[in-house]
């Protein structure tokens, strides 16, 4: 389907059209990628120079003690990395005994940091320039300081009161006792130092060196069960991306134990409801999409785990029988509220780039909820993730906390190929909006003909924990009362960021068009 290039939606951002392109959450981390780019190196180079600029300038969604996944057309094949982390060997079902739900602040909430591995990993099989080289915008943000975005800003503010009784990371983000505003500059004690060991050790002290002690001898002083094998022992995951074919292209997502399966699985049954008939920003295309991702989400919430303890086999629910089936059970006239308990989080980032090689890199970061677990390693600036949050303590379930275990994530990264050609690498930050968000997109473009930043623009609809369902501004009063006849639980006024917040690269005959999403600081760049 040609791309049509009208803006009906309020943003009016124009999208960046050129050969070598970069777009990210926040301006400051795209330029650093693309200074990486002018200088010679490649789509790998720029989005790992982005990512590592980002845990300075965007630290309300990710940091040095975060986990990444990505998806890479290294010009010749689609690879896929999980870089999420397993739990502490002392995590035992018995190490929570007494609690009714897994912690989401503290020690016990902190599963080993996998970003830091997989830029060491993409860097050395893919990455153009030197290692050190990537780090430089980042060490210049964290030494000299930077001026903070309106909705980082708002987003700091947002996250003071949960942190209120972790003392190192109020003393490291939250000089003076407040938030900054926007427009203030903000300096990260201990950062660029944290950031030049890394550079200069290739991430392994992280790891296995002078960070891994520092981690380490903190965990044990302040109630942690960290060990050195802990640490030591982490790697990044080389996966099969798995694949839907939908609407004349493949879509790509990445295997558990992410939620990246839901996206497709909600695709394959708008594919045995014939989606493209009903016009977009349409009830009727509204509530089969929200039907097929709740559908979707109570499978996810029943299987996805660590891969080694699923019960099914991935593959098995994107078979037509299976997808025929779930199609069938949903009415067009009526809603249906299936049980649905995907986790919650509010701290991502997402990235993508591409270079005139035809290198595209789709990639995800994440602390979880905000600024992770509230422990903040003292003089490092070492904040570090919560996603030990995401297991479940029910018995018998395969997410069920354990050690040296990765729990369920919500980060996906997405990708798009038509005809064995790569076409889009696309991502949207934020919680389980992140499923519904790719969704979405692929029901705008390759439905409605959108182009990628009218798609990004566009307004979208958001389904709680709950089911319960929430329309962004811009879907008209009888979308609203269409919905509600059919028995949707529609809520109030939402907050913009539950809507999350996308980036987009889509190939061109020539060159690549790239969209930012109007919802966060960020921007589409390139030369």
């Amino acid at each position: 389907m040609p791309l049509k290039w009208d803006f009906p939606y309020p943003s009016q951002r124009m999208p960046v059209f050129a050969r070598n392109v970069v777009a990210a959450s926040q301006p400051l981390a795209a330029q650093a990628g693309l200074r990486m780019l002018l200088r010679g190196g490649n789509a790998v180079d720029a989005a790992l120079s982005t990512a590592i600029a980002l845990t300075v300038v965007e630290p309300t969604g990710n940091g040095i003690g975060s986990d990444a996944f990505a998806l890479v057309w290294d010009g010749n094949k689609l690879h896929g990395l999980n870089g999420s982390g397993r739990s502490p060997e002392a995590w035992t079902p018995d190490h929570f005994a007494g609690c009714t739900r897994m912690p989401r602040l503290g020690w016990n909430a902190v599963t080993i940091p996998g970003a830091v591995d997989m830029w060491s990993t993409l860097s050395r099989r893919f990455g153009a320039l030197p290692f050190p080289d990537l780090f430089e915008p980042a060490i210049d943000y964290a030494s000299r300081g930077f001026m903070v975005g309106p909705i980082t800003a708002k987003k700091w503010s947002e996250a003071h009161r949960l942190y209120r009784d972790f003392p190192d990371l109020l003393k490291t983000f939250f000089p003076g006792g407040r938030p900054p505003l926007p427009g203030d500059w903000f300096h990260p004690p201990g950062l660029s130092n944290t950031l030049q060991i890394l550079a200069k050790t290739d991430g392994e002290s992280l790891y296995r060196g002078e960070l891994a002690r520092k981690i380490l001898r903190f965990s044990s002083d302040t109630g942690g069960c960290l060990s050195e094998r802990d640490l030591a022992d982490h790697h990044t995951e080389w996966v099969t991306p798995l694949s839907i074919h939908w609407n004349g292209v493949d879509v790509y997502e990445l295997p558990p134990n992410g939620q990246g399966l839901t996206v497709l699985i909600a695709l394959g049954i708008l594919k045995h409801l014939s989606i493209e008939q009903y016009p977009i920003d349409t009830a009727d295309s509204l509530h089969l999409q929200i039907e097929a991702m709740k559908r979707s989400f109570s499978m996810a919430q029943r299987h996805i785990a660590d891969p080694v303890s699923m019960t099914a086999n991935p593959s098995d629910f994107l078979g037509d029988v299976y997808l025929k089936e779930e199609a069938e059970a949903i009415r067009l006239d009526q809603a249906s509220h299936p049980f649905s308990a995907i986790p919650h989080d509010g701290g991502t980032v997402y990235l993508t780039a591409a270079d005139e090689q035809g290198r595209m890199v789709s990639y995800i970061q994440s602390n979880y909820i905000g600024f992770g677990s509230g422990i903040v390693i003292p003089g490092t600036g070492i904040s570090l993730q919560n996603r030990g949050a995401g297991f479940t303590m029910e018995a018998d379930h395969p997410n069920r906390v354990a050690g040296r275990k990765r729990p369920f994530h919500t980060i996906i990264p997405g990708f798009v190929m038509k005809d064995g050609v790569p076409l889009i690498s696309f991502g949207v930050m934020g919680a389980h909006m992140q499923a519904q968000g790719h969704l979405q997109m692929m029901i705008r473009i390759f439905v409605g003909g959108q182009n990628p930043q009218t798609a990004v623009d566009a307004p979208r609809w958001y389904l709680d924990e709950d089911c319960r369902l929430s329309l962004e501004p811009g879907f008209g009063p009888e979308i609203r009362e269409s919905l509600m006849r059919r028995g949707h639980l529609l809520t109030g006024s939402m907050p913009t960021s539950v809507y999350g917040g996308g980036q987009i690269i889509h190939r061109m005959p020539v060159g690549y068009c790239a969209g930012s999403d109007p919802r966060k600081d960020g921007q589409a760049v390139g030369y």
